[in-house]
């Protein structure tokens, strides 16, 4: 199982994802970071036309963004690229 593979299965399993593990499985899933504004970063994937605005909560992913993002990958069938 790929380090990619077990956050994804961590995000699933409804652990607490880290703001920079939050991130990396965003881009995994094909978004690519397009603004920094402050603490809010802005990720964007072309094929579905969806854009993310994410922000940390002290070093964590917030647990509602962390849930639209599953939601999103249900709805769009999104697969994990490694």
């Amino acid at each position: 199982m790929t380090r990619l593979a077990k956050l994804y299965r961590k995000m699933l399993d409804k652990r607490g994802l880290t703001f920079a593990e939050f991130c990396r499985l965003l881009e995994a899933f094909g978004y690519v970071q397009v603004r920094t504004r402050g603490s809010h970063l802005a990720f964007r994937n072309a094929a579905i036309g969806d854009t993310r605005i994410v922000q940390p909560r002290g070093k964590d992913a917030k647990p509602y963004q962390v849930e639209q993002f599953l939601d999103i990958i249900e709805a769009y069938g999104l697969t994990l690229s490694d």
